[in-house]
């Protein structure tokens, strides 16, 4: 049976996100579209094959399901909302932000039990939605984990946007990394977040040399795999790094954990890549017991998971689930930044038509 697939995302970032959905969407014979909507995902969207560029083509395309990498989703769209996130619980505000239940998603699929316990929990708390475990669609093309042999040690460096953490902000530790790139002893690649501003951007691509090299993507996982080491803040890019066994250190991290290298003086940053360049076994067994508490699949196959478990629940019978929230204030900024006010579709009809199928 041939559904459609809408995967919503805002920014660019969760490109990378959708992409194993597509394509494994497409190889078992359903329809996929893309749509965001923010500017800068549409912008990056343009070329990608699939795409629609307006609120009313996404309403008009009729989706059976709609794959969610965002916090909040065009409630007015036809098909089941569904969440599968935009990154890793990070911890950036030490607390649950990241679990807020906001009354748009009729089903999560979690990446791992540090998120399934989570929303288990607040699901017996707003008894509308339900969670599957699946593993996250973006880290498929992690796996296998490959050992990449490299001239020289390779630390890749990420940073987030937040200003109070990101590691691009901090002149202090860019100076020390360029400095360290300079005794040629190690190769580091850089990666910022694309919220973060263009000025910022320029002025870090301004720094490159032989062994310290800018890269404009939001495709990490081809960096993962090349580097020895992770060098970063506090950006939810550090567990997706953390699920090769590999170790991470951290610059004044949030929330240090014993499966990091935290680092809270620009003047230890040598001493303690030198130390995890080492793999120490302590180490390594702390980051494999976070990884598995994270995301425990390594067979690369979470997305056609995603794809089972909302076609399973589109079909299910979901008499027992609550109704969602009204959530006037949200749907109506929804709708003023979308700048649509036409009806909220009304889709039972057409999942009724599919049982009949």
């Amino acid at each position: 049976m041939d559904y459609k697939f809408l995967i919503y995302i805002s920014y660019s970032y969760s490109i990378p996100i959708g992409k194993p959905l597509e394509q494994e969407l497409l190889r078992l014979g359903h329809s996929v579209r893309w749509f965001a909507d923010q500017d800068e995902g549409k912008e990056k969207l343009l070329v990608e094959q699939g795409a629609l560029h307006t609120i009313d083509e996404a309403v008009a395309y009729r989706p059976h399901i709609v794959l969610t990498a965002t916090d909040s989703v065009a409630h007015f769209l036809s098909g089941i909302k569904v969440q599968i996130f935009h990154g890793f619980p990070a911890n950036k505000r030490k607390g649950t932000d990241q679990f807020r239940i906001r009354g748009f998603f009729d089903l999560y699929c979690t990446q791992g039990p540090s998120s399934t316990v989570p929303f288990k929990k607040q699901q017996k708390k707003y008894p509308h939605f339900e969670v599957v475990e699946t593993g996250w669609s973006k880290v498929d093309p992690l796996f296998p984990i490959e050992n990449n042999e490299t001239e020289k040690p390779t630390i890749l460096i990420a940073s987030t946007f937040t200003k109070d953490y990101s590691i691009a902000l901090k002149d202090e530790v860019i100076e020390e990394l360029v400095r360290l790139s300079k005794l040629d002893k190690w190769k580091f690649n850089i990666v910022l977040h694309p919220k973060l501003d263009a000025a910022v951007h320029a002025k870090i691509k301004a720094l490159q040399n032989e062994n310290f090299v800018y890269h404009d993507t939001t495709d990490l996982i081809p960096l993962f795999k090349k580097a020895n080491i992770l060098f970063a803040d506090t950006t939810s890019a550090i567990i997706e790094f953390l699920l090769q066994h590999k170790p991470v250190v951290t610059f004044r991290n949030n929330m240090p954990g014993p499966y990091l290298v935290d680092v809270t003086e620009v003047r230890d940053i040598e001493k303690e890549i030198t130390r995890a360049l080492t793999y120490p076994p302590e180490l390594i067994k702390h980051i494999e017991e976070f990884a598995a508490f994270s995301h425990p699949y390594h067979d690369g196959q979470s997305s056609r998971r995603v794809i089972d478990a909302t076609i399973a629940f589109l079909h299910s019978d979901k008499s027992h689930l609550k109704k969602k929230p009204y959530n006037f204030i949200r749907k109506y900024k929804m709708r003023k930044r979308l700048q649509y006010h036409g009806p909220v579709f009304q889709h039972d009809t057409i999942i009724d038509s599919l049982d009949q199928k």
